[in-house]
C-alpha cells in the first residue's frame, strides 16, 4: 500500500464576511440618524414655537415633577402645556384652563367677530351708496363731487365743492338745492345701518373777511356742519342719531398741496364703527382732578418730594415728610 492513501483527508471549511459595504448594517445604522435627525428638527421647532412661559413650565416640570404637579399652573395640567394632562385640544376650547382665562378668550372672539360683522355692514352701506348715485339721475351728475372711503373710524362719505359748483353760498351757511338733494337722499340710507354719525365741516385757507375780530372760518365750518345735521334729520334721520357736529376749517385740508383748491370745501359725513363711537362716549365723560391725574400717571413718585425747578410740581406740604 502507498504512502498516499495513509494520509489523513484535512476538509478546510470558509467562513464568508458580511461582504464589508455590500452588507445591510450600514441601512440600519442610516435610519437611525435620520430619525435622529428628524426628531431634532421637530424639538426646534417646538421650542420656536413655544412661548417663553410656556418653556419655563415645561422647564420646571422637567426639573421637579412632583412639585408643578402638586402646585399646578404652567405646564401641570393647563391647555397651554405640551406636557400631557391639558386636554386633547390646545386651543383651549376644550380640557383644563386656568380661572379667568375662558371669559376674556371668549371676549376677545366676540370683538373680533363683531368687527368683522360691522366692516362688512360698513362695506355693504358703502356699495349701496355708490349704487344709490349710479341708479339716481338728479345724482349722478355730482358723482364728481361725492367721495366714499373706509377709515379708521368707520365709512366716510365726503361732499366736495367744485370750482363752478359750490355747495353753499360764498361765506355763508346757506346750502345749494342740489346739496339738499344729496343729503337727504343719504339719509334715507344711512337709516338702515345702527351706527351713529359724525359730522365735520372744512373750508379751503382762503380768511374769512373781518375773522381775526370774530367771525372766521371755524365759526363758518360749524355753521355749514350744523346746516348739514338740519338737512340730515329733514331726510328722516333722528336726532340722537348723530353723536358730534363740529367745525374744522382748513385745519384737515383734503388737497395739502393746494390749500386754495375749492375741493377742501367740503362736508364729511362718517359712519362710525363701535370703537370710535366709545371714544368719543369716554371723551366726553366724567372729569378727573389734577391730583387724580398726577396719582394714576405717577404713581412711582408717590412720596417723592417735589423738584425745586419742577414748575408742575404741587407746592409743599407745611408738615415735613415722615
Amino acid at each position: 500500500m502507498s504512502d498516499d492513501s495513509q494520509r489523513p483527508i484535512i476538509v478546510k471549511k470558509i467562513k464568508k464576511g458580511g461582504g464589508g459595504h455590500h452588507g445591510g448594517a450600514w441601512k440600519i445604522a442610516y435610519a437611525d440618524f435620520v430619525t435622529a435627525m428628524m426628531a431634532f428638527f421637530l424639538l426646534m421647532w417646538l421650542l420656536g414655537s413655544t412661548s417663553k412661559g410656556d418653556l419655563k413650565g415645561i422647564a420646571d416640570y422637567f426639573k421637579n415633577p412632583l412639585k408643578v404637579a402638586m402646585s399646578g399652573g404652567s405646564g401641570s395640567g393647563d391647555a397651554t402645556s405640551l406636557v400631557p394632562g391639558g386636554g386633547e385640544d390646545l386651543s383651549r376650547s376644550a380640557g383644563q384652563v386656568k380661572r379667568g382665562d375662558l371669559p376674556r378668550h371668549r371676549a376677545l372672539n366676540v370683538n373680533i367677530d363683531r368687527a368683522k360683522r360691522e366692516a362688512q355692514m360698513l362695506q355693504d352701506l358703502k356699495q349701496r351708496v355708490e349704487k344709490m348715485v349710479e341708479k339716481n339721475d338728479s345724482l349722478k351728475q355730482f358723482k364728481n363731487q361725492l367721495l366714499i372711503d373706509m377709515t379708521a373710524e368707520g365709512l366716510r362719505i365726503q361732499i366736495v365743492d367744485e370750482k363752478n359748483r359750490p355747495m353753499f353760498d360764498s361765506g355763508s351757511a346757506e346750502m345749494k338745492p342740489y346739496a339738499r338733494a344729496i343729503l337727504r337722499e343719504i339719509a334715507n340710507l344711512l337709516n338702515e345701518v345702527p351706527n351713529r354719525i359724525s359730522l365735520s365741516g372744512h373750508t379751503d385757507a382762503t380768511p374769512f373777511s373781518g375773522g381775526e375780530r370774530g367771525y372766521s372760518n371755524w365759526e363758518l365750518s360749524a355753521d355749514r356742519s350744523n346746516a348739514s345735521r338740519r338737512e340730515l334729520i329733514a331726510g328722516g334721520i333722528k336726532d340722537d342719531k348723530i353723536i358730534r357736529v363740529v367745525g374744522l376749517a382748513a385745519a384737515t385740508p383734503f388737497d395739502t398741496e393746494d390749500l386754495f383748491n375749492p375741493i377742501n370745501r367740503r362736508i364729511s359725513i362718517t359712519v362710525l364703527n363701535a370703537e370710535t363711537e366709545q371714544n368719543i362716549i369716554r371723551e366726553s365723560g366724567k372729569a378727573i382732578e389734577a391730583k387724580d391725574f398726577v396719582e394714576v400717571n405717577e404713581p412711582d413718585r408717590a412720596g417723592e418730594p417735589p423738584a425745586a425747578n419742577d414748575s408742575k410740581a404741587p407746592a409743599a406740604s407745611d408738615k415735613p415728610n415722615p
